[in-house]
């Protein structure tokens, strides 16, 4: 089991690959992903058996929220994803609820890393070697000038 979350360029939707691995999945011929954004509607996101017999389905979800949600196998068992988020406790059975969170990752500043020391002494040789060139340029325009 699993999610993997894809967020939008605009960070306002999440697109995420719920999955039941073959384990999980039992042996059952059908799956379905039931939860807040279908208001637990038992039937209405089937999810699509792999090869293997494992099972998947993306979904698009709007971002920064929570999303409590089961899977349904062959209509009869539910189970959750071992891989949520975290998981609540419901309110209408004596179980807990799956979450996917699907809020937008902050991005990581990047460390700042020190600069190597021959790449400290290299940029403090460049400006002393244009300023020797620099005083040399006037020194020369100075002995012209008095002959």
């Amino acid at each position: 089991m699993s999610l993997k979350k894809t967020f939008s360029s605009d960070g306002k939707k999440c697109t995420v690959v719920f999955s039941v691995n073959v384990n999980a999945a039992a042996g059952a011929e059908k799956v379905t992903l039931v939860g807040d954004f279908n208001s637990w509607d038992e039937t209405s996101i089937p999810m699509k058996k792999g090869p293997d017999g494992s099972f998947s389905v993306k979904k698009q979800l709007d971002t920064n929220k929570e999303y409590q949600f089961r899977y349904l196998l062959d209509g009869k068992a539910w189970i959750n994803d071992w891989k949520a988020d975290k998981y609540v406790r419901s309110e209408f059975a004596n179980d807990d609820n799956s979450v996917v969170d699907t809020a937008v990752p902050k991005a990581a500043k990047a460390a700042k890393k020190p600069a190597p020391k021959s790449a400290s002494k290299t940029s403090d040789k460049k400006p002393a070697a244009k300023k020797t060139t620099t005083k040399k340029a006037a020194t020369t325009t100075k002995k012209t000038a008095k002959k």
